[in-house]
Parts: structure tokens; C-alpha cells; sequence
């Protein structure tokens, strides 16, 4: 499916001059992406980005950004049918433990998937947020090809970063 629309991203102000990297991601690893693989984490809507952005601990200095995105292929993990298919566990994406799971060091069968999907030619991801909080249907989309895909919406060059 391709996707056009506005997604909203949280990012750490360390990031803010760089808005379309994904090295944070990159550096440090993801619920869907390995260490080494850069990836973005957005969102349908800005209140998603910002809980997503702060879900550890108390809310640390954040910077929202917009984007215009006519992005795809992306694949839609958000219906039970999308495990079934791919004959996977339901939690494999919605595991609580998967931070502290990654970071002992353990098999993430999440990034796996991601992957997977990155090799069948997929740019990204429709996952369920799972943050503390979250309204029921609230959406992220993660993405791991956007080159060219997504704008960034500064208008005044806010950032700088045009």
C-alpha cells in the first residue's frame, strides 16, 4: 500500500538540524529496527510522536516535527490477519520486555521481522502504539526507506535544516 499524508515525529533535540536521520535509531537500536539499521519512528497523530518519544521515564526536552509523506510500499501490521499470514505470534511486535530484552542482548524477533520486510522491499511499517497512555487506536508508522519520500514542513526554516 503506499501512504500520503502527515506523520509526526518526537525527536530528541540532539536530532533537531537532522530531522530526516534516522541515526538515533540507528545507534542505538528499536522495538523494529536492529543497531546499525537507521529507521523512523513517526506517527498519525502529534500526541502519539510525543508519548512514543518519551516513554521512559518522565518527559525529557522533545522536538516535534511535521512531514509530508507519499511514501510506500508499507505494510499494515495492525489486523491479526497481518501475524496469521506470516504465521507469527501476535506479541512478536507488541512485547513490553523488548527494550530490556534487546539491550541483554537476547534474539529480537521483532527486528527480524523488520528485516524481513525491509528484504521483500517494504519502506515501512503500520504497527499499533503501544506506549503507556496511548489512545486505542492510536498508529505509528515506522519507516526504514524515505528517501525522497517525505518533506519535512518548515515554512520558516525554523530548524535550519533546509
Amino acid at each position: 500500500m503506499q501512504f500520503s499524508g502527515i506523520v509526526y515525529r518526537a525527536l530528541n533535540p540532539i536530532y533537531a538540524r537532522m530531522p530526516l536521520s534516522g541515526a538515533g535509531a540507528g545507534l542505538y537500536g528499536g522495538r523494529l529496527n536492529p543497531k546499525g539499521r537507521d529507521a523512523l519512528y513517526t506517527s498519525l497523530e502529534p500526541e502519539t510522536a510525543l508519548r512514543e518519544a518519551n516513554q521512559v521515564g518522565t518527559m525529557q526536552p522533545t522536538t516535534l516535527v511535521a512531514y509530508e509523506a507519499d511514501i510506500g510500499p508499507i505494510i499494515d501490521a495492525r489486523q491479526a490477519s497481518f501475524f496469521v499470514t506470516r504465521n507469527l505470534a501476535h506479541d512478536v511486535i507488541s512485547d513490553p520486555a523488548w527494550r530490556s530484552k534487546m539491550l541483554a542482548g537476547e534474539p529480537m524477533p521483532s527486528q527480524d521481522l523488520a528485516e524481513t520486510l525491509i528484504a521483500e522491499g517494504y519502506a515501512g511499517i503500520f504497527v499499533p502504539s503501544f506506549v503507556r497512555g496511548a489512545k486505542p487506536d492510536a498508529v505509528n508508522l515506522v519507516l526504514w526507506q524515505w528517501d525522497g519520500m517525505l518533506s519535512l514542513i518548515d515554512d520558516d526554516n525554523r530548524l535550519g535544516a533546509s
